[in-house]
């Protein structure tokens, strides 16, 4: 039996060199690809359209990056829907009360701003953003046009306003996942009663 023993231990230490020989062997013939390319990883911005130009239905003969003007309908879809939601839009009531009275001024720059802050956190390249930091923009002695402080159940009625308004300019429950998770990362900058 040890004789057995001895022969199988053997063949399988054969067997081992073997296939330690073979996978050295075919792993050295192996061809190196010079025109592959590194794998990379698409931002969120990219996923959003990128840096593809295209025509901009606000701005008639003018060009925009794609990824940007996906983020603009967002915004601009969510703020509308923020408008009608009562659980929140006291939050808003000076620009409510300047759309309500023909004053579009300070929606084009909420959206000019907040369109500018979701660019650069999604990826892009292109942009920067220069308003407020969050803590601020969203604190009424930093921001006059902030009618009060939020909590954690107003800044969930604004992530379903912001998948309510995802939704209706097309974006995919995958992307709106993505988007929705950028945002969270901002509670704890927004909340702060």
């Amino acid at each position: 039996m040890t004789k057995t023993n001895n022969m199988t231990k053997a063949l399988l230490s054969t067997v081992v060199v073997a296939l330690a020989i073979a996978v050295s062997f075919l792993s050295s013939c192996k061809k190196k690809d010079s025109t592959s390319t590194p794998v990379t990883t698409m931002t969120l911005y990219d996923s959003l359209g990128g840096t593809t130009m295209v025509a901009d239905p606000y701005n008639p003969g003018q060009m925009v990056e794609a990824g940007r003007l996906g983020i603009r309908k967002v915004v601009d879809s969510t703020i509308f829907v923020i408008a009608g939601d009562t659980a929140i839009n006291n939050y808003f009531t000076v620009l409510l009360a300047e759309v309500t009275g023909g004053n579009t001024t300070g929606f084009s720059a909420l959206s000019k701003n907040l369109t500018d802050f979701f660019c650069v956190a999604t990826g892009a390249k292109n942009f920067t953003y220069g308003g407020k930091n969050m803590t601020a923009a969203h604190d009424p002695a930093q921001n006059s046009r902030m009618n009060g402080k939020a909590d954690n159940s107003d800044f969930d009625a604004f992530v379903t306003d912001l998948v309510a308004g995802a939704h209706k300019v097309g974006l995919s429950d995958v992307i709106i996942g993505r988007v929705v998770a950028v945002v969270g990362t901002l509670r704890s900058q927004v909340v702060q009663r």
